[in-house]
């Protein structure tokens, strides 16, 4: 559970950098002040970030989910 949680948080770390890095850079506190006023497809601002970040771990953990099984002696 807790790698899953680790695995998690650094893939939200990682999306954010990725796709607000210049704004992180040049007005960090301005930008995540602004996070509750923001949104992106019609989703309210504090919740995004982890609706975007369940989706990318859903992508990923499903071929994790599915080596893991396969990978099992039988």
């Amino acid at each position: 559970m807790k790698r899953e949680l680790g695995i998690f948080i650094g893939l939200l770390l990682f999306l954010t950098i990725g796709m607000h890095f210049s704004q992180l850079i040049e007005y960090p506190l301005e930008h995540l002040s602004n996070l509750q006023n923001g949104g992106a497809f019609g989703i309210p601002g504090l919740i995004h970030p982890l609706v975007f970040t369940l989706i990318v771990y859903v992508i990923i953990g499903v071929p994790r989910l599915i080596g893991k099984i396969f990978s099992r002696k039988i």
